[in-house]
């Protein structure tokens, strides 16, 4: 998976998230109060809120826009010049609905709304100064499987930020992994749970997995890869509570993803 970073991201914690209240609270989530935030004067706080959404969001508003008909060039262009717009254009956001729930489904209004207002490409780029744009030219640009290009845009765009979601989700688990001293817990849960659904195989049997890894037995095998996938399915949660406003939003998002990876949504084998 590939390890980008964006120009303004380096005081941004990916994993920043403010936690929730109880039953029928309100609260601020990330991503909602960043973007609520934005100031006209202070251009270090709005180039790194631009490099936080830019990072989480640029490859689903990409893959919409190319759905949408916009080439290779233009679909960059555009993404680019959105994210500048979205921060620093306030009539976006003034007109944001934050009750509404979910920031991915503010994004996707804000963005046909920049569509109406940018008239072609060279526009798009006179409304963006040449020294704050972020460049995609230097990034693996997304491909879609065939039979996710035959959807709708919409449908797109959702499968996209599920993507790019559970890649930077799976980027931090096994990176925590590695530092907590379990590395080999990655590697059964690699090799018997993520390798197999990526792929589309057949999963190693726990003997096998045993033999590879000098593992004692198959149930301590099959503990190791219950631990990660608890642990895959905390960080998700924590994700999620950075972009939707309730408890209930993100247990929905939590369904929706379970249709892409239903095994790692389970508890154990």
């Amino acid at each position: 998976m590939p390890n980008n970073t964006f120009e303004g991201t380096e005081n941004v914690r990916p994993d920043d998230y403010t936690s929730m209240g109880g039953t029928g609270q309100a609260f601020l989530t990330t991503h909602w109060s960043a973007i609520e935030q934005a100031s006209a004067t202070d251009e270090d706080k709005n180039r790194a809120l631009i490099g936080l959404l830019f990072k989480k969001y640029w490859k689903p508003v990409y893959c919409y826009l190319r759905q949408k008909g916009y080439d290779n060039e233009q679909a960059k262009d555009l993404t680019q010049g959105f994210f500048h717009e979205v921060v620093l254009g306030r009539s976006l956001i003034e007109k944001a609905d934050k009750s509404k729930g979910r920031f991915r489904s503010f994004l996707l209004i804000a963005l046909n709304r920049y569509l109406i207002n940018i008239r072609n490409e060279q526009t798009a780029q006179k409304r963006i100064p040449k020294d704050k744009l972020v460049s995609l030219d230097v990034v693996e640009l997304p491909e879609l499987p065939q039979s996710v290009k035959k959807l709708g845009a919409q449908e797109v765009f959702n499968y996209a930020w599920v993507s790019a979601l559970l890649e930077r989700v799976l980027q931090e688990v096994e990176a925590k992994c590695h530092q907590n001293g379990k590395t080999v817990y990655w590697q059964v849960f690699h090799d018997r749970v993520l390798l197999p659904i990526t792929e589309r195989t057949k999963p190693p049997s726990l003997k096998d997995i045993c033999d590879k890894y000098a593992i004692e037995d198959q149930i301590k095998a099959s503990n190791m890869i219950v631990t990660v996938k608890r642990r895959f399915q905390t960080a998700l949660r924590q994700h999620l509570q950075n972009s939707v406003t309730s408890d209930d939003q993100v247990n929905a998002e939590l369904e929706e993803l379970k249709r892409f990876f239903p095994k790692m949504a389970q508890d154990g084998e």
